[in-house]
């Protein structure tokens, strides 16, 4: 645990605080800022020994009163950047059933750009979940491209969706009447190592990977697969997705950009992969479909035209395979010690 006074003596090339940092995208964010020189203030609501990962060489601030400006003056005062991705979230599951919690997630928002000062320049993570969900009804091969301006007229998902499009108003009227250098990317679906794999917060890639786990080490080849399987998704490698907030970052292009990958996959198809990557073969599994269990909308993708004309050409171009052999290799041995404890 650090202090605001703490970080303002670090010394570096540049200096950022990252909110969230405690959790999945944010553990690998301050990461990489770490590698590249950055003297790094991560800030979580969360006791330190809940973080994902804890960096020794960032100043890690957990503090139980994350929603208020008091809580970041002191550290903003000497940041060049802010990268704000704290939020109150989970996979679907989490979502549907948390309309309150995550839609207060506002109030940390509207705190932290009150604090800036005109000029700064700040990140925030916002999500897919802003697009309409009348343009999401479609699956597999029909299943539509969501560009960044179909996001209006406003239809996303209740609560997190609507608390998100709510911050990226709001940081379009910061820029305009108060001088705040804003970028704004939409997430789609991340996945990878030291992410919340158990539960009720974790997501269909990592929920997944933990049944496959506990099938193939207790020998009964049975999954619940929530939906009917068809529901399609494109999932992006925390890697690609930690590239694209930084390049994103040193953009000059401040309004939402998609940050995703355009590989779409259908839920029984991401289910079949992850069982050849378990068992090096696909093995043949008794799938139970529970068509009460959240589910999402029935298809959704990400649009990459405009992120690749803002990034040089860049995109996620991560293989779902490549990076769930690394996920599902992670989330084994976390199955494993919780089987052992």
């Amino acid at each position: 645990m650090g202090s605001g006074s703490e970080f303002a003596q670090k010394t570096g090339t540049r200096r950022a605080l990252v909110t969230g940092g405690g959790g999945f995208i944010g553990g690998h964010l301050v990461r990489r800022l770490l590698e590249e020189g950055y003297a790094v203030a991560s800030l979580d609501i969360k006791p330190e020994e809940e973080w994902h990962q804890v960096h020794g060489d960032a100043v890690n601030l957990p503090v139980t009163d994350a929603g208020t400006p008091a809580s970041y003056k002191s550290v903003l005062r000497s940041v060049d950047e802010v990268y704000h991705l704290a939020e109150n979230m989970g996979g679907i599951g989490f979502i549907e059933r948390n309309l309150v919690d995550c839609a207060s997630s506002v109030v940390t928002s509207v705190n932290l750009l009150n604090a800036l000062e005109p000029g700064q320049r700040v990140f925030f993570s916002s999500s897919a979940c802003v697009y309409a969900q009348s343009d999401q009804q479609l699956t597999g091969a029909e299943t539509t491209k969501l560009a960044e301006w179909t996001a209006h007229p406003a239809d996303p998902e209740p609560g997190y969706g609507w608390a998100k499009l709510y911050v990226e108003q709001l940081l379009r009227y910061h820029r305009e009447e108060r001088g705040l250098d804003v970028r704004v990317a939409r997430f789609h679906n991340s996945y990878g190592p030291h992410g919340t794999w158990t539960g009720g917060r974790e997501k269909a890639p990592a929920a997944i990977c933990r049944k496959v786990a506990l099938a193939r080490l207790s020998g009964e080849h049975k999954i619940e697969i929530w939906g009917d399987g068809g529901q399609s998704r494109s999932f992006m490698w925390i890697d690609d997705n930690v590239e694209g907030i930084r390049r994103i970052m040193e953009s000059d292009y401040g309004d939402p950009v998609n940050l995703g990958s355009e590989e779409l996959v259908t839920v029984n198809a991401l289910v079949d992969t992850i069982i050849q990557i378990a068992f090096g073969e696909q093995v043949e599994f008794e799938r139970t479909y529970d068509l009460a269990a959240p589910r999402g909308v029935r298809g959704r993708n990400s649009d990459n035209t405009l992120l690749r004309s803002i990034t040089g050409g860049w995109e996620p171009t991560t293989p779902l395979c490549d990076g769930l052999e690394k996920t599902y290799e992670w989330i084994y041995d976390q199955v494993v010690r919780s089987l052992d404890a």
